[in-house]
């Protein structure tokens, strides 16, 4: 997807998402359509991604991980995504618990007695998770306005001798029954506060299997079959001190000085959209392995909407590259309006040229033994995706191109 010297990327980049390509085309993409049929979670490609090292992308290297940086991490991400969505974006939830945790936290302010007990506490999450497997999980959702940053979380978190007890729901949590650790953002509530602060945000580690946990609900939806993201339910769950991902504090610090760290959704949809054009090549040009040598490429209508579809990735991933290429603390305005204006243009185009790919190809390319019509369904959840949906990318777009800090009218 991203030519190694045309976007002069670093060694450790080119190497990984050569790795990713090996392996999307070899174990990933003969397992997806499964996944997606039974809607069940692709338990088995974590088993290999175990194997290879790629749960451990982005734990620290001096932690026995693979050291990848943000830019590392999404552009492996988005090969992935080309040939698993479900098994890409489940993974994002994984790998966020130790990006979040590892690199992103070193760009903040801790003292260096809490930085080096939060980097004790993580070094036995990176072992876990490279010695057994351990896969975790990051659910968001609730329902209401927590999700988008905008209150604080209704899940929370009372402290009590040895750590916390959590009450609240997770909706769409992806993983649900499958992960080992729910990484949960909850509010730790206070005696004598009366109204909750996003401030008092805390990142938490839940076992699957601690008493209080429950996972409720069907799934059955329209697309991202395989990230079996039913609803979690916490009744007095205890979770010890050792269970904090981040220090209190530091999650709240992250979110409004590292804003990027919400585009991580984003690579999933970016390989999607990548799949529709590459299906859409090897399609109308006959050379789709299970289908007839039949040529369609000789229509100029096909040709037009080929380069139509061209041109719309193109713009995408460069548009994209630079917003990633971007992210670190206390990026400027431009930059994170620029976030913004990729993750908007990467979800929306995901589906317009999964779109313009159905329509190219026609009646038989929408038939389940071949991959366009699942890529079709999963394009299309991306808009919705929490923390930064398609409608609430434009939504601050419009107010912080308009208004500078404190400007009211």
């Amino acid at each position: 997807m991203f030519d190694p010297a045309a976007f002069r990327l670093t060694p450790q980049e080119a190497a990984l998402t050569a790795q990713a390509r090996e392996f999307g085309a070899t174990v990933l993409a003969p397992r997806a359509a499964r996944w997606d049929r039974e809607a069940s979670f692709p338990t088995g490609n974590y088993r290999d991604m175990h194997a290879n090292g790629l749960l451990g992308i982005c734990i620290p290297a001096e932690d026995g991980g693979l050291g990848a940086g943000f830019r590392a991490y999404c552009l492996t991400a988005a090969e992935l995504g080309r040939y698993c969505g479900a098994t890409a974006l489940t993974w994002n939830m994984h790998v966020c618990s130790t990006l979040w945790t590892g690199a992103l936290t070193e760009d903040l302010d801790m003292p260096e007695p809490a930085r080096a007990e939060h980097r004790a506490r993580c070094g036995a999450h990176y072992a876990a998770i490279l010695r057994d497997g351990l896969v975790y999980s990051q659910p968001f959702s609730e329902g209401g306005a927590a999700a988008a940053g905008t209150i604080a979380f209704g899940t929370t978190a009372r402290r009590v001798p040895g750590g916390y007890r959590i009450n609240g729901k997770k909706i769409f949590a992806s993983l649900a029954g499958h992960a080992d650790r729910y990484g949960i953002l909850c509010t730790e509530v206070r005696e004598g506060e009366a109204k909750p602060s996003r401030r008092d945000t805390l990142y938490l580690a839940v076992p699957r299997d601690a008493p209080g946990v429950t996972v409720e609900g069907d799934w059955d939806p329209l697309g991202m079959r395989g990230t079996v993201s039913r609803n979690l339910v916490f009744t007095d769950a205890f979770v010890s001190e050792d269970a904090a991902l981040m220090p209190p504090g530091l999650y709240f610090q992250a979110a409004t000085r590292w804003p990027h760290m919400f585009m991580t959704l984003s690579p999933t949809y970016m390989g999607i959209a990548q799949a529709a054009y590459d299906f859409t090549i090897r399609y109308l040009r006959g050379e789709w392995p299970s289908m007839p040598p039949v040529k369609r490429r000789m229509y100029p209508t096909k040709q037009i909407a080929v380069a139509e579809m061209c041109v719309m990735l193109e713009q995408t991933k460069a548009l994209w590259f630079q917003a990633i290429t971007e992210a670190g603390p206390d990026p400027s305005k431009e930059q994170v309006l620029r976030a913004w204006a990729a993750q908007h243009t990467v979800m929306e185009n995901a589906a317009a040229i999964a779109a313009k790919a159905v329509r190219t190809c026609g009646g038989q390319a929408m038939l389940k033994s071949l991959p366009l019509e699942r890529l079709y369904r999963d394009a299309r959840c991306g808009s919705l995706m929490l923390p930064w949906t398609a409608e609430l990318c434009i939504d601050r777009i419009g107010r912080d191109a308009l208004y500078e800090k404190g400007e009211t009218d």
